[in-house]
């Protein structure tokens, strides 16, 4: 008998180390790997603020975004089963980066693709504007710099109590110390100001091959775009996605809070696209799932750059949506079309 329960009592043992481990291994191991899906279709127009804004707007443009997860089994072996589902090395996505980098890097694109969305905008409505630098903002931190002092995402305030109007600004600024001095820094780091006494390194000095005082760390300028017309000030609330591709939809709601009327004459909009300040459309990334999302949220029209026009028809075949898919190069073009189907009286087919 007691040979009985203690075999039971193995076997018990067994079946609950082996029910750990699978569960282990399919939800809390990591893999190498990320999945792809649809994200959200979001309206654009919360996220703006324009001054004495137009706001007789009775659609919606609505901006398209992808999903990304670190994938553990479990997810894998459900993306096999899911048509809208793509798996990728996570190297694929970062490249050389650290996912703080990458981060970091997306929110700078995010930003500068609002930029440019204000730009194209204003031009679009013959609003003169001057585009200045608002801030300094860190990419990257190599590990033999500064790696205690800045992390990527970091914006630069001042430095020595002065605001930096440009990188080659901040570069003239050091380039009057010596290495191994360390000089103020004001740094705007999760929403707080952070003061820094930063240590000066070696830096290459691209000038003349040789080197030079400096941070050590990868620095780009966000641009300020402000409008020489008093009252059409624009400006962005914060979000949580990154990268450019939302600047066409961006453009598209700015310029209709600007002018008079409702360009989306009751219609929902969606699309996806860089932008430029003159109004170049780009191409993007994970067109197919914006495709989905865009679907799932009932977009009559989706705005897609030429060349991912090929890609967005075949998922936009295999889903059997009746959205119309509108391919443009150029604002103007997506405003053209919008703007002839404010004339019709029915919805788009």
């Amino acid at each position: 008998m007691r040979q009985q329960k203690r075999r039971v009592g193995i076997r018990s043992f067994a079946y609950l180390f082996t029910f750990v481990v699978i569960l282990y291994v399919t939800v809390f191991m990591n893999t190498p790997y990320i999945v792809y899906q649809p994200g959200r279709a979001s309206e654009v127009a919360p996220m703006i603020r324009v001054e004495n804004a137009d706001k007789d707007e009775k659609g919606t443009f609505m901006m398209t975004t992808v999903s990304a997860s670190y994938a553990n089994v479990a997810l894998l072996i459900a993306s096999v089963f899911n048509a809208n589902s793509e798996v990728v090395l996570k190297e694929a996505r970062l490249g050389d980066k650290t996912e703080q980098e990458y981060a970091a890097e997306q929110v700078y694109y995010m930003n500068s693709s609002q930029s440019f969305a204000v730009q194209a905008a204003y031009h679009a409505a013959d609003i003169p504007y001057k585009d200045v630098v608002d801030y300094l903002y860190v990419f990257s931190v190599p590990d033999t710099s500064n790696a205690g002092q800045f992390q990527p995402g970091d914006r630069i305030i001042t430095v020595e109590g002065q605001h930096i109007p440009d990188p080659q600004a901040l570069s003239a600024l050091l380039s009057s110390r010596k290495i191994g001095d360390r000089v103020e820094a004001v740094l705007q780091r999760g929403g707080k100001e952070i003061t820094e006494q930063v240590k000066l390194v070696e830096v290459k000095d691209a000038d003349n091959g040789g080197v030079k005082p400096g941070f050590g760390v990868v620095i780009g300028a966000v641009q300020k775009i402000e409008p020489q017309i008093p009252g059409k000030g624009v400006s962005f609330t914060d979000t949580d996605v990154g990268g450019p591709s939302a600047g066409l939809m961006f453009t598209m709601e700015i310029y209709n809070q600007l002018t008079p009327g409702d360009l989306t004459a009751g219609h929902r909009i969606a699309g996806t696209g860089t932008i430029t300040a003159e109004g170049t459309v780009g191409a993007i990334g994970g067109v197919k799932h914006k495709i989905v999302a865009a679907d799932r949220e009932g977009a009559e029209v989706f705005f897609v750059p030429v060349k991912n026009y090929g890609e967005a028809k075949a998922k936009a075949d295999q889903i059997g949506t009746a959205m119309k898919l509108v391919p443009v190069s150029t604002l103007d073009e997506a405003l053209d079309y919008m703007e002839k189907l404010a004339a019709t009286a029915s919805p788009a087919a």
